[in-house]
Parts: C-alpha cells; sequence; structure tokens
C-alpha cells in the first residue's frame, strides 16, 4: 500500500513523512523503520494488512488506568519501529526487520476483520501497541475509523516519535494515547534509542491540546534515566505543560535485548521516583511491573477516597458513578 505521507524527491528519492527522523529513501532501499519501501520513487508500506500479533487484553495491561478500568482491549500489531532502544521489551518483533535482513512477518488481517474481532470479543476498544503504531499507521487509520462507527475506543500504545502530520491525521478518531516518555535527557534517546526528545515532548503536548486522553510511562533504568533531578524536572513538565492529572506510570525495568549488563530497578527506586512524581503535583502516579505496591490503585486527588483497588490485573471499582469520587463527588480523570 502507498505511504500516506511522503515528498517524492528528485532522481526517485523520497521524503517520508511519518515520523520525526523524515527518511530520505532511494530507490529500492527503506527508511529506518525498516518497513517502508522506495519502489520507483513511490513509498510502500510494507506492511499492510500484515498483523504480527492479536489478542484480547486487560486494559490495564497497556497500561491505561484512566480508561473503563477492568474492560479489555483488542491488541494488534505489525512488525516494526522507528526508534532502536536496546532495552525493548517487544524486540522479536519489534526490531524484526531491523535485525534479521529485512523480514516482514504476518498474517493478512484487513481493517474490517479486526474491528469484527473486537467487537465479536465484546472488548471496549482496539489497541495499537506491541511494536510502534506509527510505522503501521495506515492499517491503525482505517481500523481506527471502521472502529469508531462500531462505538469502539481507539488507543494508541506509541514512543511519540511520530510526525506533528500524524497527529492530526489521528485527532478526530484517537480517544487516548500511552506515550513513553523514556528519559527526560537528549543524550539518553540519542544513544539508546537513535531518536531525541524534543519531538516526543511537542507531541505530547499537541495530543493533549487535540483533547486526546494521555497517560505517560516512564522504564526507569538503573543508573540511566534514574537520577532524582531528572525524575523532577521530568514530572514537572508534566505537570505544569500536561496538566496534574494526567496519570504518570513509572515501570520496574528487566534486562533485555541488548541491555543485559544492568540489573532489574529496585523497589525503592520505583517507590522514590513516585514518590517525586507526586511531589511536583501529579494527582495520579502509578508503579508498574511491581505487583503488590499500593501504587497501582487509583485514589481521589482531592479526598484519597480508594476508587480503584489493583492487584496486577484483578480490578476492584469502588466508585458507584462512574468517574466521580462517591465521597465527596470530585470528578476523577479519564473516561468511564
Amino acid at each position: 500500500m502507498e505511504t500516506l505521507i511522503y515528498e517524492k524527491l528528485k532522481n526517485d528519492r523520497v521524503k517520508c513523512g511519518i515520523c520525526n527522523h523524515f527518511c530520505i529513501i532511494e530507490s529500492g532501499k527503506r527508511g529506518l523503520c525498516h518497513v517502508r519501501e522506495n519502489r520507483d520513487g513511490v513509498l510502500i508500506s510494507l506492511v499492510y494488512p500484515r498483523l504480527i500479533a492479536s489478542s484480547v487484553d486487560p486494559i490495564e495491561k497497556k497500561p491505561l488506568y484512566h480508561l473503563k478500568p477492568g474492560s479489555t482491549s483488542y491488541s494488534v500489531a505489525t512488525v516494526g519501529c522507528n526508534l532502536k532502544c536496546e532495552f525493548c521489551q517487544n524486540a522479536g518483533i519489534a526490531q524484526m526487520p531491523a535485525d534479521r535482513n529485512g523480514m516482514i512477518q504476518g498474517d493478512t488481517v484487513y481493517p474490517g476483520d479486526i474491528v469484527e474481532d473486537a467487537v465479536r470479543t465484546g472488548c471496549d476498544s482496539i489497541s495499537y501497541t506491541y511494536t510502534e503504531p506509527t510505522v503501521y499507521l495506515e492499517l491503525a487509520l482505517e481500523t481506527a475509523r471502521l472502529a469508531k462507527k462500531k462505538g469502539l475506543y481507539n488507543i494508541f500504545v506509541t514512543n511519540g516519535f511520530m510526525s506533528p502530520d500524524v497527529v492530526q491525521l489521528l485527532e478526530p478518531v484517537l480517544d487516548a494515547a500511552n506515550v513513553d516518555l523514556k528519559a527526560f535527557n537528549d543524550r539518553f534517546y540519542k544513544k539508546y534509542c537513535k531518536a531525541s526528545l524534543e519531538p516526543v515532548k511537542e507531541n505530547l503536548k499537541a495530543m493533549k491540546a487535540a483533547g486526546i486522553m494521555v497517560e505517560v510511562t516512564t522504564l526507569l533504568i538503573p543508573g540511566l534515566n534514574d537520577d532524582d533531578t531528572e525524575i523532577r524536572d521530568m514530572t514537572r513538565f508534566i505537570a505544569r505543560d500536561l496538566g496534574p492529572e494526567t496519570p504518570w506510570h513509572v515501570s520496574r525495568f528487566h534486562p533485555s535485548y541488548r541491555l543485559t549488563d544492568v540489573g532489574p530497578t529496585r523497589i525503592q527506586a520505583l517507590e522514590q521516583a513516585a514518590r517525586i512524581g507526586k511531589a511536583e503535583g501529579l494527582y495520579h502516579v502509578y508503579t508498574g511491573n511491581a505487583p503488590g505496591l499500593d501504587t497501582e490503585n487509583t485514589f481521589c486527588h482531592a479526598c484519597n477516597k480508594l476508587l480503584v483497588d489493583r492487584y496486577g490485573y484483578r480490578i476492584k471499582n469502588h466508585m458507584t458513578t462512574p468517574g466521580q469520587c462517591p465521597a465527596c463527588n470530585t470528578p476523577l480523570h479519564g473516561i468511564y
């Protein structure tokens, strides 16, 4: 399928407009995501409509804690990613084309089939997740438009490195996004992700301004992005530029992919990061990959009443009126 956003250049070269790499691609070559190929001056998506994964997941697995807690989300992905994170949790599929000589795998599944399966399995939403949905934008966008007609919510689980044009395209159909804010310094992004921080910050602000419900996730990696000052700057940005109601998930790192010489995040470091987030004014700070901490739960920011009790994916909702504290009637941020 022809790519939605690109520019034709001289000598059959093209400039891709899907993400902030803005790759200039020679004829017969691919962009950095390895799933868009220039064929004689026409930029083609190699992953429409080839799903590598589909599953019915708890919404909390995304993680999204403020969109219909306890519901299920039909989750899909193709291969490919526009970042090269050394700590990638899904490298087997996200980095498949880059690591395996351009290999593209997946079953042919059209947007209408995805929506039909989501409805059949009783899901309230469709999540474009596991890899990076920006690189399969054509499939995600067409599916999202059909999903809206069926009353389903659409969710991006994303690294946030898409181009501004993509945010504009998604605005009418995207209800929520969980955006990985991987660190709050550009050196980390360049060294460990082969990307940059500023476009992610700008896209977060653009999504929020567009009315997309945003939650933010940071994988806390010992010695690399867990400095107290950096965490303070990050959470201050979230509270100031996105709003104190914006949920922040700070998740425990486990060695993976090419970053195996760093140990797991200490529980105490997660708790310290959560304390900093709360001190900077964030209403909702959650810890991930560490079941049992009470920072998995949702409390009313006004009176501290327990609203949603979580243990892993087991949920107990204490709200009698959806999205409202039963004790003080304060609205709870989110979609209920």
